[in-house]
């Protein structure tokens, strides 16, 4: 939006600096950190006048209810601001012309996926019976959004109608590809509603120590504006021997806009948090990640990218299967982070040291880009 408006409110010099993604991008980043900052208190002093508090029972352990007893009574919800910050911060700096089609369905998406948290969390705020919707209802109603989100892109976005339709690519291998065209895209909606909905769960399963998905959520975000940036330019997707996305570089942007807003969120969830980003953070915040993987074409690398969200989901599936078939349980407690909370870790020690992890695997990830 700034860049149609930098015509009339500045001169002609400094609006060249409008057309660097560089400078957008750390306007985003600035401008999502500074609205997390000032609307965090007004925000938090709303939600604790409203009554809306985190809740710690139902999760099936006594134990880990025990450990979060302090918790209770801590705000949630607080997605609301950080989402609000990013969404606006997009807004204002995203390009919306020419070839830069993928911003709109982009935020779409995100306030998508955080209505739908804030609709789970509403619920299970406001009646002691639940814990929220069905989980059938939950993934319906993200699964719809993937779907519509996936047309748009193959549809008026057009993602790379110049190589014949969107195309799965293997990481770390020179022209190995799969197709997903082949009857009428069901494939593709396929991937994206995996991507979509799976990185938003997964990142919905690591939020449960005090700053623990907020600060993966922001190396995730550094190693994606990176990436975008590379898959988005000619000369470095060329350089780097990946497919060139035409616009998948407004994403950059966006990345900035997650980073800054999770900062700008972190200044109030780091430990002892004085508030909660409930499923209407989380889910927005995952879904902003899958999306900048579905648009640059690296799906596979958002494995590497987020390996802690994909262990931390790995940990609840494998867990379950196990107690199904065998009775028995492979962690002490799902998911990932509870299991070595119950070992006796402190809870900060737990989530400075998976803030490292997941540092070391985005530098992997862009340190192993170059790879073919």
């Amino acid at each position: 939006m700034i860049h149609w408006l930098a015509p009339w409110l500045f001169s002609e010099d400094v609006c060249r600096l409008f057309g660097y993604v560089s400078f957008r991008a750390a306007g985003a980043a600035v401008t999502a950190f500074l609205l997390a900052i000032v609307l965090g208190p007004r925000v938090i002093a709303w939600l604790r006048g409203l009554g809306i508090k985190e809740r710690i029972d139902g999760t099936g352990s006594l134990k880990l209810e025990e450990m979060h007893a302090h918790k209770r009574g801590t705000p949630t919800m607080g997605g609301v601001f950080i989402i609000g910050a990013i969404l606006a911060a997009s807004a204002l700096w995203l390009r919306f012309d020419g070839p830069n089609r993928f911003s709109l369905p982009g935020l779409v998406l995100v306030g998508g996926f955080a209505a739908v948290g804030f609709w789970d969390d509403w619920v299970k705020l406001h009646d002691q019976k639940k814990r929220g919707i069905s989980k059938r209802e939950k993934q319906g109603a993200l699964t719809i959004l993937a779907v519509l989100v996936a047309l748009w892109l193959v549809g008026p976005a057009g993602l790379q109608a110049d190589l014949g339709g969107p195309h799965l690519y293997v990481p770390f291998a020179k022209d190995v590809a799969f197709d997903l065209t082949p009857w009428f895209g069901i494939p593709f909606l396929l991937v994206a509603v995996v991507v979509l909905t799976g990185s938003a769960n997964a990142v919905n399963l690591t939020d449960g120590l005090d700053g623990l998905a907020t600060g993966c959520v922001a190396t995730a975000a550094i190693a994606y504006a990176v990436i975008t940036y590379a898959v988005g330019r000619v000369d470095w997707s060329s350089y780097l021997l990946v497919p060139h996305v035409a616009g998948a570089v407004e994403m950059t942007v966006m990345m900035a806009a997650l980073l800054g807003g999770a900062l700008g969120f972190l200044w109030f969830n780091a430990a002892p948090a004085m508030v909660f980003m409930g499923d209407v953070g989380s889910l927005g915040l995952g879904g902003a990640l899958g999306y900048a993987a579905l648009v640059s074409r690296t799906e596979l690398v958002l494995c590497v990218v987020g390996g802690v969200f994909v262990a931390e989901a790995l940990s609840v599936i494998l867990q379950v299967a196990s107690f199904k078939l065998r009775g028995k349980r492979i962690f002490r407690c799902a998911p990932l982070h509870h299991h070595f909370q119950f070992g006796g870790m402190p809870e900060t020690r737990v989530v400075v040291r998976t803030w490292v992890v997941s540092a070391l695997l985005a530098l992997c990830s862009l340190a192993l880009f170059k790879v073919r």
